[in-house]
């Protein structure tokens, strides 16, 4: 086993061993790959025994002797064996890798990466946002690899991890690194595609087990879980690792969520099996608590760095005796786009129903009792019964607790109106609510158009992203951008300040969020104040700010490994 900075550790096989309940169906698991029997040709000293090697073994150790002869560091002493003897034990078998010409060379000529393990050719130049650093990580030194159940794919969306991993990923590229995202994807889909000037591979994993569970990626989760821990890792480290760093460059790979732990242990072992483990940064990402009992925390922390998202997660895994970095969420630069003026005043004016007075509040998210939908619902109730009229937008889930909302709400004497529609544009959102009946609270059966949430946020007197759990809160920051008012929990929101750029409600009681509306109604430049400093915080949370703090930790990492990058 190698630790998380490519040092040689005793364990029980160098392969894929683990202790860890990764959820995979218990087999007998292939160890590190075997080694060929050596020809007639092929000589080892006596003094030095050497394994010959296999030829996919082969083939990644000449790409680790070409991008080691670039000057790059080497793995921490102690190791198990004299490199040299190693490589020229491999070379030395006439079916390892391809050899142009048997006559050996006076002078050492620049490095070329042998042909099973060759680069493709490098595609044009383009143009690359991402700021030049001398002898720091740039896209020409550094690949990116991301790991995660989750994807772009409408099949392979369920929560926020697949927004999180789609927008990192293309951010990424669009900063010019070459960027390769493996999930569980759509069986239908091109099983690889690559976007955003040739910098942005998505591949499609699982598909062959997906086509036989169509109701999205954690149908079928523990046989896509057990093909994923399989197969994974080989792929990552002969099709990626191998050729990028044969060309002097070091791989980053940053797996998302408990699915991928295990994926990521066995990625270390055999990046250390190939003498490549020096060269790549192995990260596992927090992004909430579900399954964490699954995962075997002494080996993951022992071959990767772990992260979270926010300082609340951060203190929720001491429980786990792990400190995590913390490196936040982020959003798109689009967000920051004003929203149409004209069709947020007209919505504005459509949920008042001719009463200025009326107050507009809106929700979305999960039907979760983590999201607080029962507080929002009865702080709704409190303010109809004390005189404050309002009309409460609201697009919820499929979940369960869905059911028990709505009920409490009618209980409560709210009355709710359900919209139902297929995929409307935003004039049918504005048409459909126009029409509807008056109600206290409009139940949004249809998937929304984004641009249609924004106004939502922007012309809403209050948005109620109030979570009592809350790993990050990318709601309140989306809120933020279109100049809204967020009402936030106090978990993992850490860029909301109270009166300030949101309001941070500390309390599951629904007059909290009754008293804190009413103030602000009767103080209207507090409302401004919010909208404007909440705008101002949301630009600093773009994808590019949170790649460069990535970045920040990526150099920190890179120095703990001794990696040197030019």
């Amino acid at each position: 086993m190698t630790d998380e900075h490519g040092s040689v550790q005793p364990t029980g096989a160098t392969g894929a061993s683990s202790t860890s309940d990764s959820g995979a169906t218990p087999v007998r698991r292939r160890n590190a790959p075997r080694a060929a029997r050596p020809s007639a040709a092929s000589k080892t000293p006596a003094k030095t025994p050497a394994r010959a090697a296999s030829p996919r073994t082969a083939r990644v150790s000449a790409a680790v002797k070409a991008g080691d002869s670039t000057g790059t560091a080497t793995p921490p002493a102690p190791r198990r064996r004299n490199a040299t003897p190693r490589a020229a034990s491999a070379a030395s078998v006439p079916s390892a890798a391809p050899v142009e010409s048997a006559a050996p060379e006076a002078t050492p000529s620049p490095v070329e990466a042998p042909a099973a393990v060759e680069a493709p050719a490098i595609p044009a130049p383009v143009e690359i946002r991402a700021p030049r650093r001398l002898g720091g990580i740039s896209p020409e030194n550094t690949v990116f690899v991301s790991l995660s159940f989750e994807g772009p794919d409408v099949y392979s969306t369920a929560g926020g991890l697949g927004t999180r991993v789609t927008e990192l990923t293309e951010s990424l590229a669009g900063l010019g690194y070459d960027t390769h995202l493996i999930f569980v994807g759509d069986p239908s889909k091109p099983p690889v595609e690559h976007l955003v000037n040739g910098k942005l591979h998505l591949k499609r994993w699982s598909q062959w087990i997906s086509k036989y569970y169509l109701n999205g990626v954690y149908d079928g989760e523990e046989h896509k879980l057990y093909d994923y821990n399989e197969s994974v890792p080989y792929h990552v480290v002969q099709e990626i690792a191998g050729p990028a760093i044969a060309q002097g460059k070091m791989v980053v790979v940053i797996g998302e969520d408990w699915h991928t732990a295990e994926t990521i242990c066995r990625i270390s072992d055999l990046l250390h099996w190939y003498n490549l483990r020096h060269r790549a940064i192995l990260m596992w990402n927090c992004n909430s608590l579900m399954s964490l009992h699954r995962i075997n925390w002494g080996r993951l922390n022992y071959c990767s760095t772990i992260t979270t998202v926010s300082r609340y997660m951060k203190h929720r895994l001491w429980e786990y005796n792990i400190n995590p970095l913390a490196i936040p969420n982020g959003i798109p630069s689009r967000y920051l786009e004003p929203v149409d003026a004209q069709a947020t005043g007209e919505l504005r004016d459509i949920l008042r129903r001719g009463d200025p007075n009326r107050l507009f509040l809106f929700k979305i998210g999960r039907f979760d009792p983590d999201k607080r939908w029962l507080m929002a619902v009865e702080a709704a109730a409190h303010l109809k019964y004390s005189g404050h009229p309002i009309s409460m937008v609201i697009r919820g889930g499929i979940e369960p607790h869905g059911g028990e909302v709505l009920s409490r709400a009618r209980h409560l004497g709210l009355h709710v109106h359900d919209i139902e529609a297929r995929r409307p544009s935003i004039e049918e959102c504005l048409r459909l609510l126009r029409e509807a009946p008056d109600a206290d609270i409009y139940n949004l059966r249809f998937f929304v158009p984004a641009e249609f949430v924004r106004m939502c946020y922007a012309a809403a007197d209050a948005t109620l992203a109030n979570s009592g759990h809350e790993p990050f809160g990318l709601v309140g920051l989306e809120v933020m951008a279109a100049e809204g008012i967020a009402f936030t929990g106090s978990t993992g929101e850490d860029y909301a300040v109270s009166f300030e750029n949101a309001v941070a409600l500390e309390t599951d009681d629904p007059d909290e969020i009754v008293g804190y509306l009413l103030h602000m109604r009767q103080h209207p430049d507090e409302q401004a104040k919010i909208r404007a400093e909440g705008k101002r915080t949301a630009s600093e949370f773009t994808w590019e700010e949170v790649i460069e703090n990535l970045v920040g930790k990526l150099g920190y990492l890179a120095r703990k490994q001794s990696i040197v990058l030019t």
